[in-house]
């Protein structure tokens, strides 16, 4: 394949677009792999009606009621899964009265709301919102909540979750690895006649009884260990002239999955430079966005602790009131998660409870 070019397309992607035309990306492997432009006379998002498995989905996991936060014994409830990636909300309101082992894979916890403190094997961690804690396969650990309940975005993937290679950008890119939060370590926990550890294998759950507190690790080194990162530290890269594809807000990375984090950012000053998310095809990833906080600049009526699914194979673009507001816009006010799987996400039906069932309309009805 090479470049060609038919009609009288602009010569630069997201730059110079006339008025009455709309820029559609088709690419691959997300926004690295071969792409081309179709400048059309219609937005490819001005449907009248989808019927199939490709309509896009919007839940508030706000509203949802999890397991957890009807019972302090209770786990976090599953609301979509893939071979790739699976997410969880957990709504927990009083701290873990046992430990928790996970064996099916990493962990990434995003808190939304609440604040507390994380005991692992490693240490201790506190939590507030904005705040990645990533939890490595095999971790031991207990949440102790101080402010609650709280609401928390939970990714599992099967495959080791590690930071993306920033390539020209340099391996400061983003945020300097010097942001990450170590545990510290502290003291084994308040006596007990009996302590619980519950090990997560292939779903099942084993518990595993110890007369001591399992948090008695008094040192260790290595290089695997959980750590923190809040959304503050990160520090976007930007273009004046150019709109750069989502991928360059990767956060961390998978085999088969991608996390992204938009946060607040200046937008394009080039007066031929568009501002908003160009309209593209999700060809090789299910795009999965939850929203944190901020006025949220592709999508109106979106409010925080919101999800959307975008899956493969159909168009998705900015609402068209984002693309009239950013006409006067000159930065973002945003907080928003983005997990993308690779292979097609499965919605639970514990997700469809909360489901905004009119909002692959949004686009034509605002």
């Amino acid at each position: 394949m090479y470049l060609v070019k038919k009609g009288n397309p602009p010569n630069q992607a997201h730059v110079g677009i006339p008025p009455d035309l709309h820029e559609e990306e088709h690419g691959r492997s997300g926004f690295s792999g071969p792409a081309s432009h179709l400048y059309r006379s219609h937005p490819p998002t001005g449907w009248t009606r989808i019927e199939g498995p490709c309509r896009p989905r919007a839940f508030s996991c706000a509203d949802l009621v999890t397991p957890d936060f009807l019972s302090e014994e209770n786990q976090p409830i599953e609301i979509l899964r893939s071979p790739d990636v699976r997410v969880f909300i957990s709504r927990r309101a009083k701290s873990m009265p046992y430990y928790f082992r996970n064996a099916d894979g990493d962990e990434l916890h995003f808190v939304h709301r609440g604040r507390g403190t994380l005991e692992t094997d490693y240490g201790t961690l506190s939590y507030e919102p904005g705040d990645y804690i990533l939890l490595p396969k095999g971790t031991t650990y207990r949440i102790v909540v101080e402010e609650g309940p709280g609401l928390a975005l939970i990714v599992e993937s099967p495959d080791p979750l590690v930071l993306p290679d920033r390539g020209l950008l340099g391996h400061h890119a983003l945020f300097d690895q010097g942001v990450l939060v170590v545990p510290e370590l502290a003291p084994a926990g308040e006596d007990r006649p009996e302590w619980e550890v519950r090990i997560k294998r292939d779903g099942a759950y084993t518990r595993v009884f110890y007369p001591f507190c399992p948090m008695d690790v008094v040192g260790w080194k290595g290089d695997l260990w959980p750590t923190k990162l809040n959304v503050r530290d990160i520090r976007p890269v930007t273009s004046p002239r150019y709109h750069l594809p989502p991928s360059v807000h990767t956060t961390f990375k998978a085999a088969g999955m991608m996390i992204s984090t938009f946060v607040p950012r200046p937008l394009e000053t080039d007066p031929e430079a568009q501002k908003v998310p160009f309209y593209h095809r999700n060809m090789d990833y299910d795009e999965v966005l939850f929203y944190h906080e901020g006025d949220f600049f592709s999508r109106s009526g979106i409010k925080p602790g919101t999800m959307t699914l975008h899956p493969q194979g159909i168009h998705h673009g900015p609402h068209p009131a984002a693309v009239e507001a950013s006409k006067t816009k000159k930065h973002t006010n945003e907080v928003a998660v983005m997990v993308e799987s690779r292979r097609p996400f499965q919605v639970l039906p514990e997700a469809e409870t909360v489901e905004l069932k009119d909002y692959d309309k949004s686009w034509s009805h605002p």
